[in-house]
């Protein structure tokens, strides 16, 4: 009889399943955010039901990862929303953190999340664990899409409020965000567009890093937020690494690495990388089987 896993991904911004079959990849999909600090209970089922009906029933075991999830309540919430469309699996919930762990074949270091929002969560692989950040974005999500999102639109109202004109990365901003004047960002901010949308605006800044000082700073500055709560976690549980960056922009961005690494090299941490794979192929890992 074949043994049918689900993994699940849920994200700030999308939901990426995998069907598993005997620990072999065997389908997959995608669909919206199904993270319900993001979207509407309704939303996040409907996310759900599209990329269930794209795998396939059967699944004796669902593994799903998610940010936000910080107590048994929070668990309890999203196993309600997938025990419908798996009827008779047993239905697993983790923090998100522990996907990007497991899909770099690491049963013990330091996860790092930076993608719309950040965490950052280890092991000792002998039962010691903590955490670091992960708070949401309305008190914390440091270094993360969301935040340097933020910290340039700050940039870009300070200058307003010091009567200066808008500077490069002001003006790429407001072309990026269709707005003709910094005082547009203010209403656009609190407006509809969603976290999502702000954190896609992350990408201004990093691709002008490396040409603009003030999107450099904001990187280095993310940087340092980042390796602050990696430096935390491996105090708590004793370790030099290996360090797996994951998300959107942990795994894609060089300088984040590069830099990150730099900074907690300080602290007698080593083995930064980049996940190079997608961290819902850590669900069959944490399983009992690692798909290669």
């Amino acid at each position: 009889m074949t043994d049918v896993l689900i993994g699940l991904d849920i994200g700030g911004s999308k939901t990426h399943a995998v069907r598993f079959e005997d620990g072999v990849p065997a389908g997959e999909a995608v669909a919206g955010s199904a993270n319900v600090q993001n979207v509407s209970r309704a939303e996040a089922a409907e996310a759900l039901a599209k990329v269930f009906a794209a795998v396939g029933g059967g699944a004796g075991h669902v593994l799903a990862g998610a940010g936000g999830i910080d107590t048994a309540d929070d668990a309890g919430a999203l196993v309600s929303l997938i025990a419908p469309l798996a009827p008779g699996a047993r239905i697993e919930v983790v923090h998100d953190s522990r996907l990007i762990l497991a899909a770099g074949c690491a049963s013990r270091g330091i996860a790092v999340i930076v993608g719309t929002g950040s965490a950052v969560w280890g092991t000792d692989g002998a039962g010691r664990e903590a955490r670091a950040g992960g708070w949401g974005y309305l008190l914390g999500d440091e270094g993360s899409g969301y935040w340097l999102a933020r910290e340039a639109v700050r940039h870009a109202l300070r200058r307003r409020d010091q009567g200066l004109e808008a500077d490069e990365l002001t003006r790429t901003l407001l072309a990026d965000c269709g707005l003709a004047e910094p005082v547009d960002l203010i209403s656009a901010f609190h407006g509809g567009a969603g976290r999502a949308y702000w954190a896609q605006r992350s990408r201004v800044v990093i691709d002008a890093a490396g040409r603009d000082p003030v999107a450099g700073a904001l990187l280095e500055a993310a940087i340092r937020e980042l390796a602050e709560l990696i430096v935390l976690v491996a105090r708590r549980i004793g370790s030099s690494g290996p360090v797996i960056l994951g998300g959107s922009i942990g795994a894609h961005v060089p300088r984040m690495a590069q830099g990150i690494a730099a900074e907690v090299a300080a602290h007698g941490i080593t083995g930064v990388r980049p996940l190079d794979r997608a961290p819902v192929l850590g669900a069959a890992f944490l399983a009992g089987s690692d798909p290669v």
